[in-house]
């Protein structure tokens, strides 16, 4: 309890209980002390200016998919692109936030029109997290928690999922399970919370480890922060990391990618960085720079798209959440598309609300899983201008190479930049929220 709600529920007021019944609220909000568990950071994050005043080169389309049998979307934080690069993937928790009650399929893969062309899972699965599609199409999903006591009781059944990396055909077909479902635990034969599963190019699996691991300050018995490493068949090779806040350590490790020269992209949400590293584990470099990620993908061309659902006054000062878009090759942050305006906010609070999951297609478009309060699926359409004309980029091109903005476009979101801190840009944004 406050100082502040001490001296009145203290006092004669005649209010009495409505003073400790305020208290009581104000002790469960997201700015409260009891909230701020794991608000802690390494200390190299208070050395980085925020990133939050930059061009956005999109239009931002909500609701986007629609689910088949008049479905609602749920908590959706895996969502990946397919190997077609057009259609899109997707994990919804079955309406809710959770698929433990339900036998609907969680996951489903729509066409660029967001119309469901494939769903499989039912019964499989409780609370996918993350996703990946490899190679040969096959999707891989990180289901990171076990049923709780009054999903149990409401479906015994519950009991054996969870805690598990499962792997399917693009046609729903189970090919593999890593992990015991139903059972925490540690590799090999075990996960706690998988967060998030990545296949490489050359068919290396590497698992996530733990969600609960950002709440966190100190370290205790159940501070788990790893990154486990399988060959193609599940045989288990390695695991690195620790809980922590050095570079090596995680606080919930939450989102994985991988760019072009092999390395291994590591959204350390707790420690509101990404981490790289070679596919052995050996520690490469940390960035600050794109904010505290719940979600990371790397296309083709080494484009980086980071995106942050929780970022507040409390557990990322001065950061807002968004989208923010860079290089993966130099760590520069080209563009950041600002949280949505909702009448709650996601993540632990503060303002607006900001998918977790994302992924990018072909085209260019951003597709962006929403677990809370805005929920489904969030797509970011790019902009073209004049300029796609000039600067030579065919539509041809975009297909290919996605020229625009991401290649020539840079030199014209560059001069908007620029123009942007001439004009007062930055304080016109600042005011838009």
């Amino acid at each position: 309890m406050t100082k502040a709600c001490r001296r009145v529920v203290g006092s004669r007021a005649p209010l009495l209980l409505l003073a400790t019944l305020a208290c009581a609220l104000l002790a469960l909000s997201p700015n409260s002390a009891l909230a701020q568990r794991g608000a802690s950071g390494p200390p190299e994050h208070a050395n980085v200016e925020p990133v939050n005043h930059l061009p956005n080169p999109y239009e931002t389309v909500r609701d986007w998919g629609v689910l088949p049998d008049g479905r609602t979307w749920g908590s959706v934080s895996a969502v990946n692109v397919d190997i077609d690069g057009i259609h899109i993937w997707a994990a919804d928790r079955c309406g809710t936030n959770s698929c433990a009650l339900s036998d609907v399929d969680p996951i489903v893969k729509l066409d660029p029109n967001g119309n469901v062309v494939e769903s499989f899972g039912a019964g499989l699965i409780l609370w996918p997290h993350g996703m990946d599609v490899d190679s040969d199409g096959n999707v891989w999903i990180a289901d990171a928690r076990s049923a709780n006591a009054r999903e149990l009781e409401a479906n015994p059944a519950a009991a054996g999922r969870g805690h598990a990396v499962l792997k399917f055909s693009p046609t729903g077909e189970l090919l593999l399970t890593l992990g015991t479902p139903g059972e925490a635990g540690d590799p090999p034969t075990h996960f706690t919370e998988p967060n998030d599963v990545l296949v490489a190019p050359d068919g290396s699996i590497f698992v996530a480890e733990a969600h609960s691991a950002q709440f966190q300050d100190e370290p205790g018995p159940n501070s788990i922060g790893r990154i486990s490493k399988f060959a193609p068949d599940g045989t288990f090779i390695m695991s690195f990391g620790s809980w922590g806040y050095e570079d090596g350590q995680f606080r919930a490790p939450h989102s994985f990618a991988m760019d072009s020269q092999g390395r291994l992209f590591i959204a350390d949400r707790g420690n509101r960085r990404i981490q790289i590293f070679d596919q052995e584990g050996t520690h490469l470099d940390t960035w600050y720079q794109f904010s505290r990620n719940s979600g990371i993908y790397i296309d083709a061309n080494d484009v980086l798209y980071a995106i942050d659902s929780e970022s507040d006054d409390n557990y990322n000062p001065g950061w807002r959440k968004g989208l923010r878009v860079g290089s993966a090759r130099t760590g520069e942050v080209w563009y950041f598309t600002q949280e949505h305006v909702s009448a709650r906010a996601s993540g632990m609070g503060g303002v607006g609300s900001m998918g977790e999951g994302v992924t990018a297609d072909a085209e260019g478009n951003v597709i962006a899983g929403e677990v809370g309060p805005v929920q489904g699926l969030t797509k970011f359409v790019p902009q073209l201008t004049r300029a796609d004309l000039t600067l030579g980029a065919t539509s041809e091109d975009r297909k290919q190479n996605w020229a625009f903005p991401f290649g020539a476009g840079l030199l014209v979101m560059g001069g908007l930049m620029l123009g942007a801190k001439m004009f007062g840009g930055n304080e016109a944004d600042k005011t838009a929220a």
